[in-house]
């Protein structure tokens, strides 16, 4: 096996899933681009990605990335890159639209035609709010979204994994008390629950419940999204973050996945950027001091990803208050 498997095989640790059994990657490549961008821009980041040594891949039926995924393992395959299909840890989401009980396995077939793979690594559902059936669009229409009926959709995500369609299901979004909710009528327990967490919002309750639960959480959003839609600058421009930085010779998206990383969380991180990419990976063979762990933990809260856009007069949730539960 050539260098980038040892490269990936000794840089990046994993986690075995309490459900399912699969090895997680704790740094895996995120593929959402938002505004997005086409399979020419997503392909080649893929293939780089593989050749430097990540082998966890973040997509979602909404971010019309599945396919450039697909095509991009395929042909690492073919070059030897990677031995076996088995080799990449692929995680894909179930959007509102399709978050009905009977709608739930023809959407993971769907992703799984899209991938040309016959299972995935691990199905979340990616915010807890059903909408009105139809096709995938983003945003969703105010008037469209419905509540999530957790016990059929759950029962559906267990029968995915039951047939062997995805080797685990978890969540995304979802709140100490929608986990609570989950957990109540849950047969299959989610495995992940895949929330923002960064320096500026560390969700320290919600780290201690799905450690006591054995939910594992992954991190999006762990440098504060800059450059998207909704995201914004405040971890990339912490003067706490910096200092540490230049104390220690690193960038500060570097401090920021080494601290997620050390609260025992998997991060997604999505750049295409190559030396971005690269940089991203480097984390595991160095340390933060108990004075630095400090000063990140008293840097103040502040929730980046507001969840806006599902929030409507016409849905289960008409305010922030009501869409977190109070996790504010």
């Amino acid at each position: 096996m050539g260098s980038s498997s040892d490269y990936a095989s000794s840089k990046v640790p994993e986690y075995v899933l309490a459900s399912g059994g699969r090895r997680m990657p704790l740094l895996g490549l995120g593929t959402a681009s938002s505004p997005p961008v086409g399979s020419e821009a997503t392909k080649p980041a893929i293939l780089h990605a593989i050749k430097l040594g990540y082998r966890h891949f973040d997509s979602a039926s909404m971010y019309q990335t599945e396919q450039p995924l697909g095509e991009a393992i395929r042909e690492t395959l073919s070059l030897g890159l990677i031995e076996s299909r088995d080799d990449v840890f692929i995680t894909t989401k179930l959007w509102p639209t399709e978050a009905h009980a009977d709608l739930v396995v023809p959407a993971l077939r769907k992703s799984l035609e899209n991938l040309k793979f016959e299972y995935v690594d691990l199905y979340l559902i990616h915010w807890p709010v059903s909408a009105k059936p139809g096709d995938l669009v983003y945003p969703i229409r105010k008037e469209d979204f419905l509540p999530m009926d957790f016990k059929a959709v759950w029962g559906a995500m267990e029968e995915c994994q039951r047939l062997g369609l995805t080797k685990s299901i978890g969540v995304s979004n979802f709140t100490i008390k929608k986990l609570t909710d989950i957990l109540a009528i849950a047969k299959i327990p989610p495995a992940v629950n895949q929330v923002e967490i960064n320096p500026v919002w560390q969700q320290k309750k919600l780290r201690e419940f799905c450690r006591a639960h054995n939910i594992f959480l992954t991190a999006y959003a762990p440098l504060g999204a800059k450059g998207t839609l909704w995201g914004s600058n405040q971890v990339l421009e912490s003067e706490v973050l910096k200092e540490i930085a230049r104390a220690k010779g690193k960038t500060v998206g570097q401090i920021c996945l080494r601290w997620a990383y050390e609260q025992g969380i998997s991060v997604v991180v999505k750049s295409f950027n190559h030396e971005r990419m690269k940089e991203n990976l480097e984390i595991f063979h160095w340390s933060l001091s108990e004075e630095e762990l400090k000063k990140i933990e008293e840097i103040p809260q502040y929730r980046i990803c507001r969840g806006e856009d599902y929030i409507s007069s016409y849905g289960p949730y008409r305010t922030e208050e009501e869409m977190w539960d109070g996790e504010l």
